[in-house]
C-alpha cells in the first residue's frame, strides 16, 4: 500500500489550498482513508470540516483512488505536516486508526 501527497506550499493567511492524496494497493471507495497533521511542537491529529470550522474540505474520487483536502482561509495555526492516512477497515478509520501513512506534505502559512 501506498499513499502519496501533494499540493503543500507556503501561503498567506486567509489564503486556500488543496492537497491530495493518491493511494495505491488498498480501495479507498468506503471512505477507509483520512487526513491529518502534526504541527511542529504539537502532537499528531486528524482533521475534518467539523474541527476546522467549516474551512476545511474533504473530498474523494473513487475513479482515481484519490482524496483531496481543500483548505480556505488558511491561519497561521494550520501551520504543519499534512497526512493522509488509510487503513482497510473503515471501522478502524471511524475508531481513529490507520495502518497506512503517507510521507506528508509541508503547509506553511504566514501571516
Amino acid at each position: 500500500v501506498q499513499l502519496v501527497e501533494s499540493g503543500g506550499g507556503e501561503v498567506h493567511a486567509g489564503d486556500s489550498l488543496q492537497l491530495s492524496c493518491t493511494a495505491s494497493g488498498l480501495s479507498i471507495a468506503n471512505g477507509n482513508i483520512r487526513w491529518a497533521r502534526k504541527a511542529p511542537g504539537k502532537g499528531p491529529e486528524y482533521v475534518s470540516s467539523a474541527n476546522s470550522g467549516g474551512r476545511f474540505t474533504i473530498s474523494r474520487d473513487n475513479a482515481k483512488n484519490t482524496v483531496s483536502l481543500q483548505m480556505d482561509v488558511l491561519k497561521p495555526e494550520d501551520t504543519a505536516d499534512y497526512y493522509c492516512a488509510a487503513d482497510r477497515s473503515y471501522q478502524h478509520i471511524l475508531a481513529g486508526r490507520a495502518d497506512y501513512w503517507g510521507q506528508g506534505t509541508q503547509v506553511t502559512v504566514s501571516s
